[in-house]
């Protein structure tokens, strides 16, 4: 592994040559610098998208793990991998260093969760909007039309260059039109790498963790009544809006750096508290 030291922001931060040829061990020490200097750094700034794409690019293995279970889905592998991308992507901006877990075991529910979610959507016979109906259309095209020149299926990111698309575009137009066909929760999905056939129900339902949770909520929510309502809006815009530490400075006329001590000083007083009473 090839790295040349940049200095950004004080901090020196690697310049990685092949981000996606990094071990995944090294990618886990990585991401954890990586994670500090995009904490410090402002939201639109050259170094604060490198931080976030080479932190992407390192973590593409959690993808490509999470994605394997679906082999033998009939789904495309290259589309899995772009829909958990996705959810890489929401897991990197919403992953904080105060939370106190480790990036993977943040990620990959996220990852996993977009791959249901693309696999439920694609089972629903559904109306859809117009929108996506003439996005439909074209993808048709599109996809002929490619097909046709290149002699094999076209990848998502030739269809969106043609199209004129996002990915995630691309990605929707061709959930919409799946989205007219349903399937049983009963139906096989046989996969050689398996002994017997899964089927669509073993991809889409699970356990609601959340209800291991009913105690913990139960006792948090005393503690949070007891918090300013300054406080409260923080962790409001925070953890319900899911709004970035920068959004919610701009929202209360605060700097970034003040919004993540705020949240860190009202987690570690929460945490604490639970631990007392528990």
């Amino acid at each position: 592994m090839r790295t040349d030291d940049a200095t950004d922001a004080g901090v020196e931060l690697p310049q990685i040559a092949e981000p996606q040829k990094i071990a995944p061990k090294d990618a886990r020490e990585l991401s954890q610098l990586f994670f500090d200097q995009l904490a410090v750094l402002e939201e639109g700034t050259q170094e604060h998208q490198h931080a976030r794409n080479t932190l992407i690019e390192m973590n593409m293995s959690l993808v490509r793990f999470a994605a394997g279970r679906f082999r033998g889905s009939g789904q495309d592998m290259e589309d899995i991998v772009q829909v958990g991308t996705i959810g890489l992507i929401k897991a990197i901006d919403r992953f904080e260093i105060s939370r106190e877990v480790q990036f993977t075991s943040f990620a990959v529910p996220y990852i996993v969760g977009e791959i249901k979610r693309f696999f439920r959507d694609t089972s629903w016979a559904v109306h859809v909007p117009r929108r996506l109906q003439e996005a439909r259309i074209e993808l048709a095209k599109a996809t002929e039309e490619l097909g046709t020149r290149l002699g094999r299926a076209p990848k998502v990111s030739e269809l969106a260059a043609l199209m004129n698309l996002t990915e995630e575009e691309v990605i929707e137009a061709r959930i919409a039109s799946n989205g007219y066909t349903s399937a049983s929760l009963d139906a096989a999905i046989s996969s050689e790498s398996d002994e017997h056939d899964a089927t669509l129900t073993e991809f889409i339902g699970e356990e609601d963790p959340a209800l291991e949770l009913v105690e913990d909520f139960h006792a948090l929510a005393p503690l949070l009544a007891d918090l300013s309502e300054r406080d409260r809006v923080i962790l409001h815009l925070r953890f319900v809006e899911e709004l970035t530490q920068a959004e919610i400075g701009r929202r209360l006329s605060v700097s970034q750096m003040h919004v993540s001590r705020l949240i860190t000083r009202l987690l570690a007083r929460l945490r604490s508290s639970m631990l007392a009473t528990g």
